[in-house]
């Protein structure tokens, strides 16, 4: 069984089952996932739509229905007699039902790590007590699990595979068949890929967009998640951007700057080497138990790779659209400026060239699991 919450895992899970099919193809895979993960070959027992909420409040609304998944989980594990459960990201989730398969003799291998450097050492203990294997895809995580003496495996970072392996589209060819302006940059707004994200940062991101790309002459460009209905963002966009969905890797590529959601997108983003403003805003009951619980400084992915604040971050009562504006504009107007940051952004890359390819190493690490289970 493989247990991904949210549209990243689906796409790493989708990865990882094509790599378990090919050295076996006759394992059967379980799983919540999403259309992704269902393409790649596994059983979709719930669909990663219906688990997509984030937050401490947005959790305890939905947590009859969490607790439902989980025991219609595990009674599937005990009837089908699932030896192996591999468990993507989702901590709040997969902790929690982490402990639940152990108790039932389950072994338990956790593909792309909870942030739990972030949070303390209260999860760390958790992990010990739950995760056989953890697989990690950030050089620096290795080092934090090993000193807490849990089994770790550095396996690469799916991301980089991915981004690796894409087939960039060429401008011109781009621009037309989008009806871009083919004489303006892109401005790009990534407002992540839940509805309450997109609703509580899209409307603040797109009032700076407006007023950049005018400024600038630049053209705004609403890049859409895969599982974010357009009509649901036209809303807030009230047409004032082009949306394009399915194409978040060539718009990074081809944009001049982005205003983009903390999360997997900003990691992507700096990958691809686009410069960028990280943003990020969610309830306040949220955002103060976050801010209480969390150790690091930054909240944006890169950030915390090299170790130093090199995007800018904009989160909560600070993203509002005249500090985009102001944050943004000095990139735009000073090309040493622009460029220092684009190249600070290669070393994101660097950091996380080393270690193979992530899926083909984890789904042989889950299989040896698997075999001595």
């Amino acid at each position: 069984m493989i247990v991904a919450g949210e549209t990243s895992g689906d796409l790493h899970g989708a990865e990882l089952i094509r790599s378990l099919k090919n050295l076996n193809p006759e394992l059967r895979i379980l799983a919540v996932g999403g259309d992704r993960m269902h393409e790649a070959g596994a059983e979709i027992l719930y669909h990663v739509k219906d688990l997509s909420f984030l937050g401490f409040k947005e959790v305890i609304a939905h947590l009859p229905f969490i607790q439902k998944v989980q025991w219609d989980l595990l009674k599937t594990i005990e009837r089908m007699k699932i030896r192996v459960v591999v468990l993507i990201d989702y901590p709040g989730f997969n902790l929690n039902f982490a402990k639940k398969v152990k108790r039932r003799g389950g072994k338990v291998v956790y593909y792309i790590s909870p942030q739990v450097w972030a949070w303390g050492s209260g999860r760390v203990e958790k992990i010990a007590k739950r995760v056989d294997k953890m697989l990690v895809v950030f050089p620096f995580e290795k080092e934090f699990y090993e000193k807490h003496g849990i089994p770790v495996e550095y396996v690469g970072n799916p991301i980089m595979d991915k981004i690796n392996e894409y087939d960039f589209e060429e401008r011109g060819k781009f621009f037309e068949k989008y009806g871009l302006e083919k004489d303006k940059e892109i401005l790009l707004v990534f407002p992540g890929s839940r509805e309450h994200e997109v609703k509580t940062i899209l409307p603040t991101a797109l009032k700076a967009a407006e007023k950049l790309a005018e400024e600038f002459r630049l053209q705004t460009v609403i890049s859409l998640a895969d599982n974010i209905e357009k009509s649901y963002v036209e809303k807030y966009s009230r047409g004032n951007a082009k949306i394009i969905a399915g194409e978040n890797y060539n718009l990074m590529n081809l944009a001049k700057f982005g205003i983009i959601k903390s999360g997997t997108s900003s990691l992507e983003a700096s990958i691809v080497g686009l410069p960028f403003v990280v943003v990020y805003r969610t309830s306040a009951v949220t955002y103060a138990i976050g801010k209480a619980l969390v150790k690091i400084d930054s909240i944006a992915m890169p950030n915390i790779v090299l170790g130093k604040k090199v995007l800018p971050e904009l989160v909560q009562n600070d993203m509002t659209a005249e500090r985009i504006y102001e944050t943004v504009k000095p990139f735009l107007s000073d090309i040493s400026r622009y460029e220092k940051l684009k190249s600070s952004l290669k070393e994101v890359k660097e950091k996380l060239s080393r270690g193979g390819n992530s899926s083909q190493r984890s789904a042989s690490i889950i299989l040896a699991v698997l075999n001595e289970a």
